[in-house]
This record gives structure tokens, C-alpha cells and sequence, in this order.
């Protein structure tokens, strides 16, 4: 038999407005009578239920976030650094996969406002004007990623896209490379976007630059295999690769392991996140990694601190990246014995 809040309260002799306000610990309730209601419901076992009491204060203890493919191992591990974070602070997380969709990022915005969820973080692309005003109407905090739409409201978290993409190239440059190719992500993303500025910047003035080096790999492992093929196609001189991510970079590895290219002795290959992946492809994937758990953990941080409304100021948090350097791209330069 499930206990009831008025169970408590006929045994304890009191209102059930009087154990809803120690539940909730608002309002005067004399130091006696929370003993005894408190008594009364250890001896029960009565446990208050979240989504009822979620639903008078508008408040459940429970944050969202939303990402745009969970299958992507970058996005399980932002999830780890939420959730541990979440955990500590007594909130439960929910985690909405998008599938990159619009329709379903929606959708569930509109659940998740109904279900009186505390705060949501999107990691995803589909985040629209309209959408951060519905939630601001509804007095539900939000923390934006990278990759979201550039947008300076609420709490804005990123990383250095730009700068990271400069390491790379110049990395490429420095073990020997004389002609680097960029396989970018889709253009709508804010990290496509800047990875291909900071490669576009650094080669566009050199005597073998042409517009057709830089090829789109839609962020997959077959978006960056199909990109490497039509760049071997149109340039079989290539001898260094500079992909927008780590996963379009396994897709590169993969498809020059296919034709028997070596790696990184013919071309070399750097990627761009630092996801755990890049540590067992063979060889072992170069890359410029940014703080994927670290990032999760400080959106956790300040969504949670928005909730609590000790923090309603817009401000926009720059990560830095740094270049992690493996057997992708370790050669010898000309001239080194």
C-alpha cells in the first residue's frame, strides 16, 4: 500500500498543509512538530514524492541536456561531466538525443518546459531565437555549447576553434608538410565555421593553396573517408591533412589505410576534439583537444547556479585548446637524421 501524504499527517495529528510545509521547509512550523512529522514518516517510510512537489513549487530537482548525436563519443563524455556534477547538487539529468533534428529538438523543449524541468544545456544546432524566448518566458535557465548558434544570451560556453585550427595547420607546416588539405564540418556550426577560418588563414597566401583543398566531411567517419577520396582525386600530391574533427579524421585514416598510404609518411593527419578514439586508431590519431568532461562539468555548474538565482547576468566563457601531438603526424623533417 503506497503511504500518503495524509497518511502522515492523521498519524503526526496535524494539517496536511503543515507536513507539506516541513516537507518543503517553508513557512513556521514549530521545532516540536517537525520532529514529530518527521518521526511519523520514518516510521511510515514515507517518501515525498519529487514530480508533486516539483509541480507546486514549479521546481524538480532535474536539468536537461540536449545533444545532437549520441553516438558521437564526444557527446557521451560532455553527458559524464553534467551528470557528475548534477549528481552532486541532488539534480537528476535527462538526456535528449536530437538526432541533429529541429523538429525533435522541439518537441522536446515543449516536454521538457510542461514537465517543469529546472534547466536545460543544448549542445546542439538547432536552437533558435524563438526557443530561448519561450524558455525565458517560462523562467527556465540555459547554458549554451560550442556548438550551438552564436548567440550571446544567458551563459554562453566555448572553446577556441579558431586558435586550436592554427595550431594544426602550423603543426602540419612544421613536421614537413607542403601541401595541406581541410576536411570541414557542416557550415551551420559555429566550430566548423571557425575551424575553416583558421586554416583558410594561415595557407591562403601560399603558392599551392586552392579553394578545392578544402572539402565538406559532415563531421562523420564516411563523411571524412568520402572527403579523402575526392581530395586524392583532385590533389594526389597532398601530404597533409587537417580535418575539422576526430571523427572525419578516423575516416581519413581508414580510407588512406585502403589504398595503402602511409601515415604519416606520405600524409599526415591531424583532427580536432581529443575524444578517446583517437587514442586506439592506428596510428595513433594527432589532435587538438579540447576539455570535452571539463566543459560538461562547468555548463552543469552554471546552470545549476542560474536555478539557484545566484547568477542572472549574460556571459559568454572562452576553453582553451592545446595540441596533443601522436604517431599520425610524428616524422622526420627534411634533413633530420
Amino acid at each position: 500500500m503506497n503511504v500518503t501524504i495524509k497518511d502522515v499527517a492523521k498519524l503526526a495529528g496535524v494539517s496536511v498543509a503543515t507536513v507539506s510545509r516541513v516537507i518543503n521547509n517553508k513557512g513556521y512550523v514549530s521545532a516540536e512538530t517537525v520532529h514529530k512529522v518527521k518521526d511519523v514518516m520514518k516510521r511510515l517510510k514515507y517518501e515525498p514524492n519529487q514530480v508533486a512537489r516539483g509541480l507546486t513549487a514549479k521546481k524538480t530537482k532535474t536539468i536537461a541536456l540536449i545533444v545532437p548525436d549520441i553516438l558521437n563519443p564526444f557527446f557521451p563524455v560532455l553527458a559524464r561531466g553534467v551528470e557528475d556534477v548534477a549528481t552532486l547538487h541532488g539534480f537528476t539529468l535527462i538526456l535528449c538525443n536530437s538526432d541533429e533534428s529541429g523538429i525533435k529538438e522541439k518537441s522536446y523543449i515543449d516536454v521538457l518546459r510542461k514537465k517543469y524541468v529546472d534547466g536545460i544545456i543544448f549542445a546542439s544546432n538547432n536552437l533558435s531565437l524563438e526557443d530561448i524566448e519561450g524558455l525565458e518566458k517560462a523562467n527556465i535557465p540555459l547554458v549554451v555549447l560550442d556548438r550551438a548558434p552564436n548567440m550571446e544570451t544567458n551563459c554562453v560556453i566555448r572553446v577556441d576553434n579558431y586558435s586550436g585550427a592554427i595550431q594544426a595547420v602550423q603543426h602540419l607546416i612544421d613536421v614537413g608538410c607542403k601541401k595541406i588539405a581541410h576536411i570541414y564540418g557542416p557550415l551551420e556550426y559555429n566550430t566548423a565555421r571557425e575551424r575553416l577560418a583558421g586554416y583558410e588563414d594561415i595557407v591562403k597566401n601560399s603558392p599551392w593553396f586552392t579553394p578545392t583543398l578544402m572539402v565538406p566531411g559532415d563531421f562523420t567517419i564516411d563523411g571524412g573517408k568520402k572527403a579523402t577520396e575526392e581530395l586524392l582525386r583532385n590533389h594526389p600530391d597532398i601530404d597533409g591533412i587537417f580535418s575539422g574533427n576526430d571523427m572525419m579524421a578516423v575516416g581519413v585514416l581508414k580510407q588512406l589505410h585502403s589504398k595503402n598510404i602511409q601515415v604519416p609518411d606520405q600524409i599526415a593527419v591531424c583532427g580536432f576534439d581529443g575524444i578517446n578514439l583517437t587514442e586506439i586508431t592506428q596510428p595513433e590519431l594527432t589532435t587538438v583537444v579540447q576539455p570535452i568532461y571539463q566543459a560538461g562539468k562547468l555548463a552543469a555548474e552554471k546552470l545549476i547556479t542560474r536555478i539557484n538565482k545566484q547568477l542572472i547576468e549574460n556571459e559568454i566563457i572562452n576553453l582553451e585548446v592545446s595540441l596533443v601531438v601522436r604517431d599520425s603526424t610524428r616524422r622526420k623533417v627534411e634533413g633530420e637524421k
